[in-house]
């Protein structure tokens, strides 16, 4: 008599459906579609973990454009004063700066503005 993998076979087709529940239709009953489904979820997970960062980089430096079209410089000029002021701030804290401390975001653009006289 040959050895079957019910119990293995049965554990693994648990764990498949507890993953794909709450698909529509056959995506959540049927173990190939399950299957098929599931590869692709991870697929697009895999990729939008990577998209994410690039959105929220896109989002931070157009709210630092914003903050400095409001004080009369452009975001190149004023990443490019803070680099020569050697003033290391990501995009990220500088957005939060932005609306959240928006007078220290007033003297930011102020070192960029003095750093840019300076070379010039």
């Amino acid at each position: 008599m040959r050895a079957r993998k019910t119990s293995a076979r049965r554990k693994a087709r648990r764990r498949l459906f507890r993953e794909v529940k709450g698909n529509f239709g056959k995506r959540g009953k049927l173990v190939k579609m399950a299957t098929e489904t599931l590869f692709r979820a991870r697929a697009f997970a895999f990729h939008h973990r990577r998209a994410k960062k690039r959105d929220f980089r896109s989002l931070w430096i157009i709210r630092v454009t914003a903050a400095c079209e409001q004080r009369g410089i452009r975001y190149s000029q004023f990443i490019n004063g803070l680099l020569k002021a050697n003033i290391s701030l990501n995009r990220k804290s500088l957005s939060e700066i932005a609306i959240h401390a928006p007078h220290v975001f007033d003297q930011l653009v102020e070192m960029a503005r003095g750093a840019l006289k300076v070379s010039a």
